[in-house]
């Protein structure tokens, strides 16, 4: 593949040696096939954990287990801005626009909208390392204690997606999971529907999704006062069971 056919001007860059610089996992979230290859062979090539999206809905499925989100505006089922936005919304995992939209005004709205550092196409790596590096020092903090989430005898433990209520473990499965972090990470807020079916299901999903996970959530968790249901606009955490 030449470097022509991408957005991507890779110059010769010595692989660093083990122990010169920290590794990271990255989304990167690129329509583009042979841009997307180029940008991911060149971060692994640099000792970084990579991988690759095609879709903001896919982008809003896998964004919670990335060290840094890298992110084109141009996607074929979502705006790029509200992707960043649904990011955003919910954690604040480190987001970098890499995108052909160059105007003043793409690189604010693309601010605005929850990204840490705006890069427009084409770009050189030794910009986009840089860019990374820098994004990193500046909004990177330690593992937050948030990671683990309590509400009277619930636990719900982001870092081993584990779930215990009064000490014992409840058996959830990934969208169950997905579905209860977020709402019980908002306790204060009702989160509409549209909301968790974009960011927990994407493009895969029916009328029905979201209420027959809750449905089967307050029946593992053993009553219903632990979702509320706020008619006509989406669900609540209820907390401590009601």
């Amino acid at each position: 593949m030449s470097q022509r056919s991408t957005n991507l001007v890779e110059p010769h860059i010595p692989a660093p040696r083990r122990g010169e610089v920290t590794a990271w996992r990255v989304l990167v979230v690129e329509s583009n096939a042979a841009e997307a290859e180029a940008l991911v062979r060149a971060l692994k090539r640099h000792g970084h954990e990579v991988d690759s999206v095609t879709s903001g809905g896919a982008a809003l499925q896998s964004y919670a287990d990335a060290d840094l989100v890298l992110i084109d505006l141009e996607l074929p089922d979502l705006d790029g801005l509200e992707v960043c936005r649904g990011i955003r919304s919910t954690c604040d995992v480190p987001v970098i626009a890499v995108t052909a939209r160059g105007s003043e005004l793409d690189r604010v709205l693309g601010l605005q909208a929850g990204a840490d550092d705006y890069l427009v196409k084409p770009y050189g790596f030794r910009e986009l390392m840089a860019r990374m590096e820098a994004v990193m020092r500046r909004v990177r903090t330690p593992e937050p204690a948030e990671r683990v989430v309590s509400h009277g005898p619930l636990r719900i433990d982001a870092g081993s997606r584990e779930v215990t209520l009064h000490g014992r473990p409840v058996d959830v499965t990934r969208k169950e999971f997905d579905l209860l972090y977020m709402l019980a990470s908002n306790p204060d807020t009702v989160i509409p529907r549209k909301r968790l079916i974009h960011q927990i299901w994407g493009d895969s999903w029916s009328r029905r999704t979201v209420d027959t996970h809750v449905s089967s959530l307050r029946n593992k968790l053993g009553g219903s006062g632990w979702i509320v249901t706020v008619r006509g606009v989406g669900f609540r955490f209820g907390g401590e069971g009601g």
